[in-house]
């Protein structure tokens, strides 16, 4: 709970916060980029193809750079135990995946697949990336399948970040989210409404 404020809860860290905006950033620059580069009109239209894709590699580079410091230097207790949470599915979890609305933790299960989600698409997008690159360099590199798994993940992506941000900035019962994220606390009487028991948790490590 924030001591100064007891109606506010602390619900991320500022390392926590911090891997966040680095992957959003770098993520919109990747998806703007990469969407220039792979459709024809947007290609046209800006018409600096080389320039394009300097960015997007680039990009992708400073990401990985920018998250390693913050992993390694920021606080990596918060960070494993966030990763603990998010491997930990119990029943309530996969009852709310069945819309049964069962209470939930610090993370509901929705968010926690989003964040599983998101880790294998960073994954899979950094292989694909690189066997690009390295592939335009070097033949042995090229596979057939390689340019379509980084162009689906590009399409799946920019609809789950339609979701993300419909959820986050516009619906109403979960926006106030967003000041999580960006100011690190929730107001206590949302957590008892979305996040009831990770609110009981708080409670009992206070007792």
């Amino acid at each position: 709970m924030d001591t100064a404020n007891p109606r506010r809860l602390r619900r991320f860290s500022r390392t926590e916060r911090t891997v966040h905006w680095v992957h959003a950033a770098a993520f919109v620059v990747l998806l703007v980029s990469g969407l220039c580069l792979y459709l024809p009109s947007l290609a046209e239209l800006t018409g600096r193809r080389p320039i394009l894709k300097t960015i997007h590699v680039y990009t992708a580079v400073g990401w990985i750079e920018a998250l390693l410091p913050l992993v390694a230097f920021g606080d990596r207790r918060r960070l494993r135990a966030t990763i603990h949470e998010i491997d930990i599915w119990d029943r309530d979890d996969r009852d709310w995946l069945k819309f049964r609305h069962p209470p939930q933790g610090r993370l509901n299960a929705g968010q926690k697949l989003n964040a599983i989600v998101t880790a294998s698409f960073a994954t899979l997008f950094a292989v694909t990336g690189a066997l690009l690159w390295y592939g335009e360099r070097d033949t042995r590199f090229r596979f057939a399948d390689t340019i379509l798994i980084h162009d689906w993940l590009m399409y799946v992506s920019f609809f789950l970040l339609l979701g993300h941000l419909y959820l986050s900035l516009i619906h109403p019962s979960t926006r106030h989210s967003l000041s999580a994220i960006t100011r690190g606390w929730v107001r206590q009487d949302w957590a008892l409404r979305h996040h009831p028991k990770w609110v009981e948790q708080i409670r009992q490590g206070e007792r």
